[in-house]
């Protein structure tokens, strides 16, 4: 962690002094790659979290792993599910460059996630009042 943060503010520093490479005539050139190094600091987190869990979870309970593993597989499957009904139609009245279907197709999918994931959150809070209240009585 240490030489992450001795990284981040040496970047900081020397570009901020010297400059960055290829940048445009009106910007000093910081602002992308300051963005990249905190893109990769963010996977970075992700990643040993991600790494780190899955580690101190098999440890201490193996077969918790199982669980896990059924987790990815749902959540594969939901992906999958919003792929196949992703149309990947062109935008109405854009008029910017040219998009390529592939691009449109992950657009779609992800806008089917978003549905999927707000759906999700409002059905589990709709059972979760509802499971709540059968406990009480």
């Amino acid at each position: 962690m240490l030489a992450l943060m001795f990284i981040s503010l040496l970047i900081v520093v020397l570009g901020s002094l010297k400059g960055y490479p290829d940048a445009p005539a009106n910007d000093n050139g910081t602002v992308d790659p300051l963005l990249y190094w905190g893109y990769f600091m963010i996977g970075l987190a992700v990643v040993c979290a991600v790494v780190v869990s899955i580690f101190i979870m098999a440890a201490n309970n193996p077969k918790s792993l199982v669980k896990l593993g059924i987790g990815l597989v749902v959540v594969a499957v939901i992906c999958g599910i919003a792929y196949v009904l992703a149309a990947g139609s062109e935008p109405l009245a854009y008029n910017g460059d040219p998009v390529t279907s592939g691009t449109l197709k992950l657009t779609d999918t992800i806008l089917n996630l978003t549905w999927f994931a707000g759906a999700a959150a409002i059905l589990s809070i709709i059972v979760g009042e509802i499971a709540s209240r059968v406990r009480k009585n």
